[in-house]
């Protein structure tokens, strides 16, 4: 190997050369990506330092997330580095190393620039590092990269430009770095693999336990995205690509408990044990509806990301002054709370009435396509036409593929809207969807069938389109959450205008419900305020009243069936609000990320991945959290809570119980035959 150079002072380089001999290209490839890294954490924690507690804690982000980024480091590098020391010095594979080589370096190293200049725009949005949502969204591209061209031009530039910078710099100096390489004795080039091999494997598992490093190792804050800093978003990514590949159930991050319990302590927090009625589905249990007569038709207005705090009926902004007036004179539920921060748990929630988990919803989850229990499935064993209204692509987050294996007759989504007033990113206006929707509506009043109808909004998301001449604008640059917000309300009121005077009226219940909030956010564990959504039922016959209760999503759709007159016999282990509730029995279920929460009106306990469970009281006038100690039986009830849809899904325990009776019929019968 040739030492010299055209410009010869960097002795130490010189040293770092020979020391290190195949792998110096990987080597400063390394130094690099370790100083882009802590580089970025230092802009991250700049800009969040009013989350940082104190200097022990600021320490702790550095030196805990040096640790992660060297594992990192280790993982994308060490079978490059090993590999080096055994191509042989023939001219022809030598150049075809160098330049697979190459790729690996530039590749490397644009994936981790390309992460951390993506995560800003991120945490804006969702208060974390980049996790599983990221991997989500980009399997539709479409949707996707349309909202980002017309909301985010400024991001995109910036990592475009980063991009490309990253991609010609690190092409040019990889090319200088593997001719500087050089190759040690052959008796050497095993012994140096397999110490490389060993540096690396320990650096990637970063830890002499059995357990190797997990973001969970790491955490020392309760603030979710304190934690978050410590990793790098590459590394954040790659453990939620891993994390959804092995799809794990609550257990694994909260820890076990006897099926049995489980089962008990769910049935007795209902407050009506005594009525569940099957054990080979331990959760199914029988419930009276309130009205009598003629079925009603049940339709959900489920509103994008719309917090209480938009909502000027709730103590929010004043931004919707037609849900205002719906809350005066409709059932308005004060304090409500959704299970979780995205449309796919919203949906879970308000159509299945399923507990929330650290999974996927299962709206997306393999065995929930067929077969689940959905109050579809249920109405249509009572005659009831099951559509789902949406003016985007119905295949986002796997909808139509849910809904029509679990009871929905009809799907009406973007293709179906010919003459829309505007298209955005995410599809048809609001105000496009209410009026296809009143059309679906009008038509299925002139037949006897009975309807239920989920409309989903989507002009409230970001990057918050819709048609020019609707509103007054509250904020002077046009695309914000607060006008979108204010334009979907003004969507909502001219629907309600239509629906007054339409035949379906007299004979149909509304319900107007927010799937979560926008831009869930706070130094917390779970950031109850950021959960909470309004929630209102309309109709012939709905009297007005304040509702002071505490109320889950999941209580909504046991709700709406005793409203509408269906015997509801179900796995929904969610309140019958038309039915007097005891105050111990209220509670609200939260999934933010990995952390669960269950809430009571005086307390609530939150469980970690691997932590102890903490409690806190909760002030619903100012929304502070102060810690507080809990009793192990609450500890016992959360994680039972927490523990139960993962149980509930894996063991199908969670089915249409009058359709199963059916399977076991014609099962015992084909038997008899045989």
């Amino acid at each position: 190997m040739s030492l010299s150079y055209k410009h010869t002072p960097q002795i130490s380089q010189n040293y770092l050369q020979i020391l290190s001999g195949p792998i110096y290209p990987i080597i400063v490839f390394t130094l690099i990506a370790l100083s882009l890294l802590s580089v970025s954490r230092l802009g991250l924690v700049s800009w969040q330092v009013d989350r940082i507690v104190d200097v022990h804690s600021l320490l702790a982000v550095f030196v805990r997330g040096l640790r992660v980024d060297i594992a990192t480091i280790c993982w994308l590098f060490i079978l490059p580095a090993a590999v080096s020391f055994f191509i042989p010095s023939q001219k022809t594979i030598t150049t075809i190393w160098r330049f697979i080589l190459r790729l690996w370096l530039v590749f490397g190293l644009f994936v981790i620039v390309y992460m951390e200049l993506a995560t800003p725009t991120f945490i804006t949005e969702y208060d974390l590092r980049p996790n599983r949502l990221f991997i989500e969204y980009l399997i539709y591209p479409k949707e996707v990269f349309s909202m980002l061209w017309v909301g985010y031009k400024l991001e995109l530039l910036v990592g475009f430009i980063g991009s490309f910078i990253t991609i010609v710099f690190g092409w040019k100096l990889s090319g200088r770095l593997v001719t500087k390489s050089s190759m040690p004795k052959w008796y050497w080039r095993p012994v140096l693999a397999v110490c490389i091999v060993i540096i690396g494997v320990m650096g990637a598992r970063s830890s002499l336990g059995h357990r190797p490093l997990n973001p969970s190792m790491v955490a020392f804050s309760t603030d979710p995205l304190i934690n978050d800093l410590i990793l790098n978003s590459s590394y954040s990514l790659a453990f939620a690509m891993k994390s959804m590949t092995s799809e794990k159930n609550a257990e694994d991050f909260y820890g076990k408990m006897p099926q049995d319990d489980v089962i008990k302590l769910v049935r007795q927090a209902t407050g009506h044990p005594q009525d569940f009625i099957n054990n080979q589905l331990p959760t199914v249990n029988r419930n009276n509806p309130m009205h009598h007569g003629k079925k009603k038709n049940l339709v959900i207005l489920l509103q994008e990301s719309l917090g209480a705090r938009y909502v000027g009926g709730l103590g929010g902004l004043n931004l919707t002054p037609n849900l205002d007036k719906l809350i005066k004179e409709g059932w308005n539920f004060n304090h409500l709370y959704a299970t979780g921060t995205r449309s796919v748990r919203g949906i879970e929630a308000v159509v299945t009435g399923f507990t929330p988990t650290p999974s996927r919803a299962v709206v997306k989850l393999g065995k929930s396509q067929t077969g689940f229990f959905t109050i579809a499935q249920l109405l249509k064993q009572y005659g009831y036409h099951n559509q789902f209204i949406y003016g985007g692509e119905s295949h986002f987050d796997n909808m139509k593929s849910f809904f029509l294996g679990n009871g929905f007759n009809e799907i009406v989504d973007q293709k179906d809207f010919d003459d829309s007033a505007y298209i955005g990113s995410w599809g048809a206006s609001d105000e496009d969807l209410y009026d296809m929707a009143h059309q679906k509506f009008q038509q299925q009043a002139k037949s006897e069938q009975p309807f239920f109808s989920l409309v989903f909004t989507s002009s409230n998301h970001s990057p918050y389109e819709f048609p020019d001449g609707r509103i007054k604008l509250v904020d002077e640059i046009k695309q914000t959450n607060n006008n979108a917000v204010k334009y979907s309300d003004y969507a909502l009121g001219e629907f309600f205008k239509k629906a007054r005077k339409s035949d379906y009226w007299e004979n149909t219940v509304f319900i107007v419900i927010a799937d979560h909030d926008a831009r869930i956010r706070g130094s917390v564990p779970i950031p109850v305020d950021r959960f909470h959504i309004p929630g209102v039922i309309i109709g012939n016959g709905i009297k007005a009243k304040q509702d002071d209760r505490l109320v889950s999503s999941i209580d909504i759709p046991p709700t709406l069936l005793s409203l509408i007159g269906v015997q509801g016999e179900t796995p929904m282990i969610g309140h019958d609000l038309t039915k007097p509730l005891a105050a111990k029995y209220q509670r609200a279920l939260m999934q933010s990320s990995k952390n669960f929460a269950y809430m009571t009106l005086d307390k609530l306990i939150v469980l970690q991945p691997e932590k102890p469970a903490i409690g806190y009281t909760y002030s619903f006038n100012n929304t502070e959290l102060e810690p507080i100690k809990i009793t192990d039986e609450e500890k016992a009830v959360t994680k039972a809570h927490a523990l139960w849809g993962g149980i509930a899904y894996k063991k199908e325990f969670y089915k249409n119980y009058r359709l199963d009776l059916v399977n076991l019929e014609a099962t015992g019968s084909l038997l008899k035959d045989i």
